[in-house]
């Protein structure tokens, strides 16, 4: 049983346009009186606070600062990682053109890599081309090649700047250059803070 105190009528929408004293008096045409109850008006609220706000955005710059480095050292090692299969291809490819040419190491010097990436002769054969592209260096993304005549160690210096790859013109040799292009990688010890 809803008492007067749970309940208060509401209209009918059948009997809106009849009169408001048969309405309020009684059971809309029913025999039943219509009954809602009624609650405690609930505080609504329309958003967040500034507060709320700023919490979480102090969460997620926390968050943010613990896992950024371990996606920084994850792009590093991948570049690392590139650069090592880039050098393995690089230098399986240089070792065939040296086979299928007598001997003699490819001609390579600044931005030429014609002989690796062209068809040439050799004793009246058509070799290659053992490269579609000139290769390009994943740690700094350069692909101009530095001629040494000796061989290279990693953390030589490089004398011209922006350069991918060093090459020995005498033994066919190749090595990569680290991040900033002035020096030769280490690929003895690849964690090495001048890669």
């Amino acid at each position: 049983m809803v008492t007067a105190v749970d309940a208060v009528r509401t209209p009918c929408p059948a009997l809106v346009r009849q009169s408001v004293s048969r309405h309020l008096d009684g059971d809309c045409g029913t025999g039943k009186p219509r009954v809602t109850k009624v609650s405690t008006p609930a505080r609504r609220r329309g958003g967040f606070t500034l507060v709320e706000i700023l919490i979480v955005v102090l969460i997620l710059g926390v968050m943010a600062a613990i896992v950024m480095p371990q996606f920084t050292n994850a792009s590093q090692d991948a570049k690392r990682n590139s650069l090592t299969s880039t050098l393995h291809a690089l230098r399986s490819q240089l070792e065939l053109y040296q086979l299928q040419h007598g001997d003699a190491p490819a001609t390579l010097s600044g931005s030429d890599w014609s002989s690796l990436t062209d068809q040439s002769t050799f004793n009246g054969q058509t070799l290659g081309p053992y490269l579609t592209v000139a290769p390009i260096n994943p740690m700094n993304g350069f692909s101009d090649v530095h001629v040494v005549s000796a061989d290279a160690v990693g953390g030589d210096g490089v004398s011209t700047p922006r350069i991918g790859f060093v090459f020995n013109s005498t033994n066919g040799k190749l090595w990569g250059t680290n991040s900033k292009g002035d020096k030769v990688y280490n690929e003895v010890n690849p964690l090495d803070p001048n890669n």
